[in-house]
């Protein structure tokens, strides 16, 4: 028996970039490409970015979206014309969440900035007359998610964004065109109690009480991104582990969950533990050691006598295969200071760049910081990183 036809609605059709920044990917729209209900925030903005990403997801696959099943992989952005003055575009971030179904908007991405300001050349955001035939572009970057400046040295050859060339970043396979960013006044003046110090709770280094772990030294720091750093001994580590040493063991995970909990409740930015599961983006936690020979995920033999310090961080309730480029800037930033864990670890002293070991290899950071009475206050953070489009076109999703 012939069976009625039935309507199915078309799938919507996006206007969308997919791009590499630093070791992240992540999906690029322009706010006017996006459908009227999702240029404003929202449930049907957020529906939408899920959708496109393939979230919620309970196997944790994304297989029917463009996230790639990771933290780096699963994210989107929004760009558009910057409402402040002397900036290029406005640039929003939101962290997607693979089989949890939230949208983290409380951060930055710092490995997408680089692509953000590559993306607002493409876009056509920037003044044609700032552009080079050959040279660098400075594009000045709002961040929305956290009200800060940053400024991205894009390459520009033959009048177009350079893509390819020799720079290597650990964690990327193929060499590409090197990005300078500079995050401007990175200190975070965000939330809590302490909202813009850049040391919210006061110290360099506080005794942190953790529930059922004990009570551990912590350098908690709001620049680039809020993180909480702890020493790798503490834990029961070297500094010196790739993921599956901590994504496979599920008492690791839910110690360093411990921690992250623990801190964010210090540092003001929630309430009670409960908050903290729809705040996964923000804070970091991260484990800090002295230098010490390791082989990387790819095989490269990181050798002591080449870093300053290794240091291992969490992204999304896993270990980061690399290092967030926020996270980048708060290691700068702490390590710039006398005193922190992070600087400790490096040797003490003063110093304004260190090079650390990350699970993917090393990566060099600088970071100014000053000193104001009793007030540590951080002016520029600086770092090299690459980005390209993989792919340009239009994203679908269901109707």
């Amino acid at each position: 028996m012939t069976q009625p036809a039935q309507h199915h609605a078309p799938q919507l059709k996006v206007a969308a970039t997919y791009m590499r920044g630093g070791t992240s990917k992540g999906v690029f729209f322009r706010l006017e490409d996006l459908p009227e209900a999702a240029r404003v925030p929202g449930a049907a903005r957020d529906r939408l970015f899920q959708r496109v990403i393939g979230s919620p997801d309970p196997y944790g696959k994304q297989t029917d979206g463009m996230g790639g099943a990771t933290s780096s992989t699963s994210k989107v952005v929004i760009l558009s014309p910057s409402t402040h003055a002397d900036h290029d575009v406005d640039y929003l971030y939101g962290q997607v969440g693979i089989d949890s179904d939230f949208i983290d908007w409380s951060g930055n991405c710092g490995n997408l900035s680089t692509a953000a300001g590559a993306f607002a050349l493409h876009a056509g955001y920037v003044d044609a007359a700032r552009i080079p035939a050959n040279g660098i572009c400075s594009v000045r970057i709002w961040q929305a998610n956290i009200g800060k400046t940053i400024i991205a040295h894009v390459p520009i050859s033959n009048g177009e964004v350079q893509e390819t060339g020799e720079f290597e970043l650990d964690g990327v396979t193929f060499p590409a065109a090197e990005i300078v960013l500079e995050f401007l006044d990175p200190a975070d003046d965000g939330e809590g109690d302490s909202a813009g110090a850049m040391f919210p709770t006061g110290h360099l280094v506080d005794d942190l009480e953790v529930p059922g772990i004990g009570t551990l030294k912590a350098t908690m720091i709001t620049a680039g991104i809020p993180t909480i750093f702890v020493n790798a001994v503490d834990i029961g580590y070297d500094g010196t582990e790739l993921q599956p040493a901590i994504n496979d063991d599920k008492a690791a995970l839910a110690k360093l969950e411990a921690i992250r909990i623990a801190g964010a409740l210090r540092m003001g930015l929630i309430k009670t533990p409960e908050e903290a599961a729809t705040r996964q983006h923000t804070p970091k936690v991260a484990f800090v050691a002295p230098p010490k020979e390791y082989v990387s995920s790819s095989g490269k033999r990181i050798e002591a006598r080449d870093i300053d310090l290794n240091v291992r961080a969490m992204s999304m309730g896993k270990l980061h295969h690399a290092m967030m480029g926020t996270a980048s800037v708060a290691i700068a930033t702490a390590a710039a200071v006398p005193g922190t864990l992070v600087n400790l670890a490096a040797g003490g002293g003063q110093r304004d760049a260190v090079r650390f070991g990350h699970p993917s290899g090393m990566l060099r950071v600088g970071a100014a910081v000053t000193q104001v009475d009793d007030a540590w206050m951080v002016t520029r953070a600086v770092m090299s990183r690459s980005a390209r489009i993989l792919m340009g076109g239009w994203v679908r999703v269901p109707g």
